[in-house]
């Protein structure tokens, strides 16, 4: 088995930093429960998130909730060609957008007209709890590429 096939985690992170995860957990169920944003948005933004981060764990944990909330599997499997499908509703497209320049930060600035967008479809408390949810799935993912548990490829 290579170095990028293993299926145990580096580091058990949830134990060694028990109240770093617990605070994340906090702030993951607050995002779920307390912001009025539609939980199938949020999951397909972490979506979208975890295939452009490529983290293969996220991305297993996210479509198995899609399903759960009976998402179209055709819109859960088309999300990263979202830009070329009739399937997404403007407020989706604003958040997938948003969602792109959130997690490839790294680019430069988040444009102005993305952001623009987004304040069209989602108001100021919407915004942040967006941006909150697009900026923990993105530490999420680094830290399960990072520390934890790696999908076995046999």
């Amino acid at each position: 088995m290579s170095e990028n096939t293993k299926s145990k985690p580096r580091l058990n992170y949830t134990r060694l930093a028990s109240e770093g995860f617990e605070r994340m957990t906090a702030l993951g169920h607050y995002l779920n429960t307390g912001t009025g944003l539609e939980r199938n948005l949020q999951d397909m933004v972490r979506l979208l998130a975890s295939r452009l981060n490529g983290c293969e764990y996220c991305i297993g944990l996210h479509t198995a909730e899609l399903e759960k909330q009976n998402e179209p599997e055709g819109r859960v499997a088309g999300l990263l060609a979202w830009r070329k499908s009739d399937a997404y509703t403007q407020r989706e497209r604003a958040a997938f957008a948003w969602t792109e320049a959130v997690t490839n930060i790294q680019q430069g600035h988040a444009a102005d007209a993305v952001y623009d967008e987004v304040r069209a479809h989602f108001d100021e408390v919407e915004t942040v709890n967006l941006t909150l949810t697009i900026t923990t799935i993105n530490a999420w993912n680094r830290l399960a590429i990072s520390l934890g548990v790696r999908p076995h490829h046999e």
